[in-house]
């Protein structure tokens, strides 16, 4: 029987580890493999199937709203009337808003995207026979494991 369990990279699994010894499985029937988890760059704009929450129309549209405000209040006193000078404001405060989220994103954070919360960082397999089993799984539990799965 092979149990598969993931767990964050700490002492715990240290412990978890020494505990299955300590039951009786053998050192040769334990693996743990250490994951390489995955950053990349953010994107600028998101699709229907991937978005990450961070848009930079927001920003944009509240400006070009407040633009749009003034160029039409302004626009009744020049020559090319309030409509105009509303569209003028509203496509420039869009513009402005888009440019100030793309500086604030890009240049000043530089983040990277990362999984937020926990993250599974080694997966640990071990072979065990079947009067085993439960022990193994009730020590993977205690020592903070992030899942379990059992396959015959």
């Amino acid at each position: 029987m092979q149990i598969f369990s993931t767990f964050e990279h700490s002492t715990y699994l240290e412990l978890a580890i020494t505990s299955l010894e300590n039951v009786g499985v053998k050192k040769e029937h334990i693996l743990a493999v250490p994951l390489i988890n995955r950053v990349e760059e953010r994107r600028l704009f998101d699709t229907l199937h991937r978005a990450d929450g961070i848009s930079l129309f927001d920003k944009g549209a509240a400006v070009g709203t407040a633009f749009s405000v003034i160029g039409a209040s302004v626009g009744f006193v020049l020559e090319w009337g309030p409509i105009y000078w509303g569209l003028i404001g509203a496509v420039s405060g869009f513009i402005i808003g888009f440019i100030i989220d793309y500086i604030i994103f890009k240049v000043v954070h530089k983040r990277k995207r990362e999984v937020k919360g926990k993250k599974s960082e080694v997966v640990l397999v071990v072979e065990c026979p079947n009067e085993l089993v439960e022990k193994v799984e009730e020590v993977l539990w205690e020592h903070l494991a992030l899942g379990v799965a059992k396959v015959d």
